[in-house]
């Protein structure tokens, strides 16, 4: 299994426009076949970080993904309304193996 763990630099003052982008994405990853762990706003934190975690079977599967996303109507439609709102200044991603019970 592996985790992708996403980092935003979002807009402070675009915390609406990047939650609601957190909801159009939450069931395109499992529609594809991973597993959302959610997204995390800033609450009692920097007001300009907010994270993802979703893990997927494999990096193959993950790569599966991410081509097949390419090509979706409503990913292409999230991407869109993220660049429209320009609610995410920078994203980090990273990869992590979980160690789990």
């Amino acid at each position: 299994m592996i985790t992708c763990y996403l980092e935003y630099q979002i807009d402070p003052y675009k915390r609406a426009e990047f939650k609601q982008y957190a909801e159009m994405w939450l069931p395109l990853i499992e529609r594809f076949g991973g597993t959302h762990h959610g997204y995390f706003l800033p609450r009692e934190s920097a007001s300009d970080l907010a994270v993802a975690l979703f893990s997927f079977e494999s990096l193959a599967a993950y790569e599966r993904y991410r081509e097949d996303a390419r090509n979706d109507p409503e990913c292409q439609a999230a991407s869109k309304y993220a660049a429209d709102t320009r609610c995410i200044v920078r994203l980090n991603r990273q990869f992590l193996e979980p160690v789990l019970p």
